[in-house]
């Protein structure tokens, strides 16, 4: 069955102000609901789901049922031992610059500042890189570099185009490499 337009037209002058207003507010509030209540109640029931199996996972390892992963403290110690040595500094500066040699990205003269706590088995090596290359090399660069050191942090990134027709960025990198003292 087809509604003829004229029909419409005049079905539609009957309900005047008003029913377009109602008419406008039924089709907001459906759509609100659509966009925002249903997806919420889907993440309120995730967090329900999950909240419940940490419960019944905490049960049993009370009961006993599950034993329990790690101690605290060989979790520590399997940290520091993932972190390269202090002396070993060097050899993970050097996958970083293959990283950027494999992107054939410009790496300036950088400037490195090892620091030291007290009373800390860690100590950061700050990093601050001058880079020059397009936005596809850089982001390849740091992908690479974070993949092969994994102790690598990546702290800052400031990129910048001297106009908006340039491919080359130029910026500076600035990042901390974390070593094990022990």
């Amino acid at each position: 069955m087809r509604v003829h337009r004229l029909t419409a037209i005049e079905d539609v002058r009957r309900l005047g102000l008003p029913g377009l207003a109602g008419a406008l507010l039924l089709l907001v509030a459906m759509a609100w609901t659509l966009l925002s209540v249903l997806p919420a109640r889907e993440a309120r029931d995730r967090a329900q789901a999950s909240a419940q199996r940490a419960e019944a996972r905490l049960a049993s390892v009370q009961r006993g049922e599950v034993p329990v992963s790690e101690a605290p403290g060989r979790l520590l110690q399997d940290f520091f031992a993932g972190l390269p040595a202090q002396p070993g500094a060097t050899t993970a500066i050097d996958r970083l610059f293959a990283a950027a040699e494999q992107e054939r990205l410009s790496l300036a003269r950088g400037e490195y500042a090892l620091v030291v706590e007290r009373d800390m088995a860690l100590a950061r090596y700050q990093i601050l890189l001058p880079v020059r290359g397009a936005y596809p090399q850089v982001r390849r660069f740091l992908a690479g570099a974070l993949e092969a050191v994994p102790a690598l942090g990546l702290e800052d990134l400031d990129l910048q185009r001297k106009q908006v027709s340039d491919t080359e960025l130029e910026g500076r990198i600035r990042m901390t490499l974390y070593l094990s003292r022990r």
